[in-house]
């Protein structure tokens, strides 16, 4: 049984919903998953006059957390075409596992949110990929046999890099089923292929 971290950061909710539409996904595999998020780096008075969401699902993250587990998918909102500030902060907190290999050949895997649908999704995931390169890890996207990367029926994110989700400007659109279905499928992939790379 392959152990899988779900970790994200999410501002209103929208990636924190992705990420336990993964987590599903993996322990449909038969994952051990745990869910956690990384720390608000926000000023105190800005997360409350935007209205961020406090109350996150899973406990607060540690950079050594991340030698636990076989596998480790990121979520994290899009902020100007990159990963935000608090999930760069806390890989900028994994220097020690990166000198001593921690990492090396565990699977990694990046999952967003953009307000629309050309807001960047796909460079934040790319972008992302070359931190895990860096550490080490045996990156994992969303192959095209997710049926829904190829659907023409609707708007909806998603990337062979990874699974998106669209908000809208103002955070009015939540993550669709399509979307949804994308991220399960995401989680269900990396959890087998993490559970290979351990047998």
């Amino acid at each position: 049984m392959a152990k899988v971290l779900v970790l994200y950061y999410s501002s209103y909710g929208h990636v924190e919903t992705m990420a336990q539409a993964i987590a599903d996904g993996a322990r449909e595999a038969g994952a051990d998953v745990t869910i956690k998020h990384v720390a608000e780096t926000a000023p105190q008075h800005v997360v409350e006059s935007a209205g961020f969401k406090t109350d996150l699902v899973g406990e607060l993250a540690e950079p050594g957390d991340l030698a636990d587990y076989d596998a480790v998918i990121f979520g994290t909102p899009t902020r100007y075409g990159n990963m935000c500030a608090q999930m760069r902060q806390f890989l900028d907190q994994t220097g020690g596992l990166w000198a001593e290999g921690k990492l090396v050949g565990k699977v990694g895997s990046v999952f967003t949110s953009t307000a629309s649908q050309h807001g960047g999704q796909e460079t934040t995931l790319t972008s992302f990929h070359t931190s895990l390169l860096h550490l080490g890890m045996v990156v994992v996207g969303l192959p095209y046999s997710f049926p829904g990367q190829l659907t023409l029926d609707e708007v909806a994110g998603g990337s062979p890099y990874g699974a998106t989700t669209i908000a809208g400007g103002q955070g009015q659109r939540q993550p669709s089923e399509t979307e949804l279905a994308g991220a399960r499928f995401q989680g269900k992939h990396v959890a087998e292929i993490a559970a290979k790379l351990v047998s």
